[in-house]
């Protein structure tokens, strides 16, 4: 007998509790709701699909749904891009192209790590798990400067939550840190069987309570775009906003590039940290 698929399972009832009947059109039967969401055979309902078949599904058990009923499914459960994709993942190989996975160890081609040094912006590439595969000088007085750590620890989702500079330089620190979380539990649904990925969840879950209790939500994030508010050691409170583009080529790299609104005391603050970073004393650690 084939062991369950236990992340889907997780994932398919919390998507289910978090959903709405209101909001999926259904009609009011009268029928006392013991618990929050849609029940099975509503999501069952709304998919074109047996309830036997999707509790199987949500039981984790190893069927192979066409990519119709996934895309079916995704839309039952009101789920986001990154919700479908993730759903995908777990679910697994299907009748139609499976996704890529991207094991192995990364590595940037020169040209994007000249890219990077040249951009006149804060710029970082992350891998997959987070991994900080690239910084410019900016990046590093901006954040930390990941090379100097241990090359073991040069990993955006492990700083933000085991060092102490996170919490003091993000204003919203735990709205950053949430999405770290989610953009995580995204990333690993695209390798569930990577070792690296899971040695890193376990050390986290350990050593962090609040990434504990936020990954067993299970919900997934897709960080495109958005914006950080800082209170730098260096230059005071600046908001910056990221762009991320993924190179063409490079399955599971992300190049974020950080800019303020021109004109702006953020702008001005970037540009003093430009001139700190390009200083004799912008080479030593930013203080934090």
């Amino acid at each position: 007998m084939s062991t369950p698929n236990r992340e889907l399972a997780d994932f398919l009832r919390r998507a289910r509790a978090q959903s709405s009947p209101t909001r999926a059109g259904l009609p009011a039967d009268g029928r006392v709701r013991r618990v929050p969401g849609l029940r099975r055979e509503e999501v069952a309902l709304l998919a074109g699909v047996s309830t036997d078949y999707y509790t199987r599904l949500e039981q984790g058990r190893r069927i192979v749904p066409s990519p119709a009923v996934v895309e079916a499914i995704g839309r039952a459960l009101d789920l986001d891009a990154a919700g479908r994709a993730h759903l995908a993942d777990l679910i697994g190989p299907t009748s139609g192209p499976a996704r890529a996975r991207t094991g192995g160890v990364q590595r940037l081609r020169p040209g994007l790590h000249q890219l990077v040094a040249a951009l006149e912006q804060p710029a970082l590439v992350l891998g997959r798990r987070g991994v900080v595969l690239a910084q410019n000088r900016l990046a590093a007085a901006l954040f930390t400067d990941f090379e100097q750590l241990p090359a073991t620890e040069r990993n955006y989702n492990r700083w933000m939550f085991l060092d102490p500079h996170p919490r003091e330089l993000f204003v919203d620190w735990e709205v950053q840190a949430r999405a770290a979380v989610e953009s995580l539990r995204l990333d690993a649904g695209t390798d569930p069987g990577d070792r690296a990925t899971a040695a890193l969840v376990a050390e986290l879950r350990e050593r962090s309570r609040e990434f504990a209790s936020w990954w067993d939500e299970h919900r997934v994030y897709q960080r495109t775009h958005g914006s950080k508010r800082l209170r730098h050691p260096v230059v005071g409170d600046l908001t910056v906003d990221f762009e991320t583009l993924t190179p063409p080529g490079d399955p599971g790299t992300a190049l974020f590039v950080y800019t303020t609104e021109p004109s702006s005391p953020s702008s001005r603050a970037m540009d003093l940290l430009a001139s700190w970073a390009l200083s004799p004393a912008g080479t030593d650690p930013v203080p934090g």
